[in-house]
């Protein structure tokens, strides 16, 4: 592990905050093209939380961009196929062949373990990028520079601000973005293991209606993944409380989806699932978004300072975009703030980042917009029990929202 910041007013080039995603891949993204970066993150150590997260085929374009896509795929299952099925009935409303061909080629989605992508893009780093215990707590502007002021009272100076620090990102609040919104929505997750396999099929086996939105789906031979979302009701229940009130601790979050899911019918092989999992590994946490509106207009770079990941693009899970997407960013803007530096004369060079700011943000702002605004509507759809919604769900966008999936991954964000 790294140490955090000792020295008092040292300097760096160029900064990033947070070593999730993103920053790891927008850090990795330039040291492929030969530029220096220092990562700042916040926690102790790496961070395991989220569990896993679909990779779809924008994802994968990112990641061998980055030089560790096959890394990735030698360490989880390819998926072969949705299944959506209605928790109101436990019908199949529809299947989908994940493995079709897009506009921009032949798809492909796997389940990949966030703990595993981070170490896969850490180890690509040079010794020390990345600096743990080192959360920044304010910026100051000095003769054009950032003054980060770090948690254990030291300073950096740094020409280059890159703000990957996630959805209470300080560098998106220096930069004025709207805060995020309350989706009304909440998740939970977890994972299940099966030491003599699990048998199920290479597929995303989903459910949909009843207040409710859930799946399950292998990342190995030997594990599952598993998700709940929901709205929590205002309405008291018979016990006299609501949804809201809803013990979120691990043990009661468990009991709290297996009831749900068994008042549904959704297939006994999914409890089982949920069952198995540790009640450490149970999570749960409200649903937020940025008004894609808001990004149209919103200052996504100011000079020498920017913002990737969540703490640009904070979505809700409905489209399995969230971290693909931010791989994205961080091939992006890579690329643009590589070929920016890399050549450039040093009385050129600021100007020219500037510049290259400037250009990741306009090819990054509607395509954060899309995302958003197309993963708040289909969760909307897929999770109301509204008789109406459910109805013209059920019988006619079932094939339209299956076939959503499938147009945002359809995307290449380039080499670097």
């Amino acid at each position: 592990m790294a140490a955090g910041i000792q020295q008092q007013d040292a300097a760096e080039d160029i900064v990033i905050a947070g070593a999730g995603l993103a920053g790891l891949a927008v850090a990795l993204g330039l040291h492929r093209k030969g530029v220096r970066s220092v990562v700042l993150e916040s926690s102790p150590e790496r961070r395991t939380s989220g569990f896993a997260f679909f990779t779809w085929t924008n994802a994968f374009r990112a990641l061998d961009a980055l030089g560790v896509g096959d890394k990735m795929r030698g360490r989880h299952l390819q998926l072969q196929g949705l299944r959506v099925m209605t928790s109101s009935t436990g019908e199949i409303a529809r299947e989908m062949d994940l493995r079709v061909n897009g506009k921009l080629g032949p798809h492909e989605v796997r389940c990949v373990q966030r703990n595993v992508l981070l170490q896969a893009l850490e180890e690509e780093l040079p010794p020390g990028t990345v600096r743990y215990s080192s959360k920044i707590v304010s910026i100051d502007d000095q003769d054009g520079a950032k003054i980060l002021h770090i948690a254990d009272g030291s300073t950096l100076r740094a020409k280059v601000l890159i703000g990957c620090d996630g959805i209470n990102s300080v560098v998106a609040k220096w930069l004025g973005l709207a805060k995020p919104s309350e989706s009304g929505r909440t998740a939970t997750r977890g994972y299940a293991k099966y030491p003599e396999g699990h048998g199920f099929e290479p597929k995303i086996l989903q459910f949909v209606g009843e207040g409710f939105r859930a799946g399950l789906v292998p990342w190995s031979d030997t594990d599952v993944y598993w998700f709940f979302t929901w709205s929590p009701a205002p309405s008291p229940d018979a016990n006299g409380k609501d949804d809201d009130a809803v013990d979120r601790s691990a043990a009661a979050m468990k009991q709290f989806v297996l009831t749900k899911m068994t008042g549904a019918k959704v297939s006994p092989e999914v409890l089982e699932a949920v069952e198995r999992s540790e009640m450490s590994d149970v999570l749960a946490a409200p649903l937020r978004f940025r008004s894609p509106l808001s990004l149209l207009f919103a200052s996504i770079s100011k000079g020498n300072v920017c913002v990737a990941g969540d703490a640009l693009h904070p979505t809700t899970p409905d489209l399995a975009q969230g971290a693909c997407t931010a791989l994205e960013d961080g091939v992006v803007l890579a690329r643009c703030l590589g070929d920016a530096i890399v050549g450039a004369g040093s009385g050129e060079q600021k100007e020219r980042v500037v510049a290259a700011l400037r250009r990741y943000a306009g090819i990054r702002r509607w395509r954060s917009a899309q995302v958003i605004a197309v993963s708040y509507a289909v969760g909307f759809v897929q999770e109301s029990d509204h008789s109406v919604v459910s109805f013209v769900r059920d019988m006619l966008l079932s094939g339209v929202l299956a076939k959503t999936l499938l147009m945002m991954p359809d995307y290449d964000c380039g080499k670097l």
